[in-house]
């Protein structure tokens, strides 16, 4: 007996349709969250690290090392040609650490500028 996918009448789905949907669905949102999350990477590379405490935020070093934490745990969550292939549920908690980055984070050292320079938020400055 051929156990094969079949042809498709109207209206009606084999279970393989919905399988490879869902597979697809993931892959997209794996891949979406582990770019945010070395996305979030990039940029507080970017950030001096007094504008952290200035801004009564942690220090650039947690949010480094809990950056790194997330990203790792979003690299192991991409499905198995790209990742681990494991840890999908964590993968997609690890999210909330990049978001909290960018939504919180981000916005408050942003008017402090990129690198190590001397100005300070409302400053200008090179």
């Amino acid at each position: 007996m051929d156990f094969g996918r079949q042809g498709l009448a109207a209206g009606s789905y084999t279970p393989e349709v919905f399988s490879d949907l869902q597979a697809v669905i993931v892959l997209v949102l794996a891949v979406a969250i582990f770019a945010m999350q070395l996305y979030a990477l990039v940029d507080i590379a970017s950030r001096p690290a007094r504008a952290f405490p200035a801004e009564g935020k942690r220090t650039k070093n947690f949010w480094v090392i809990v950056l790194v934490v997330a990203a790792l745990f979003g690299f192991l969550a991409l499905p198995f040609p790209l990742g681990g292939g494991s840890l999908s549920f964590i993968g997609l908690l690890s999210a909330v650490a990049a978001i909290v980055y960018l939504v919180d984070v981000k916005p408050a050292v942003a008017p402090y500028g990129r690198g190590s320079g001397s100005s300070g938020p409302g400053r200008g400055g090179w």
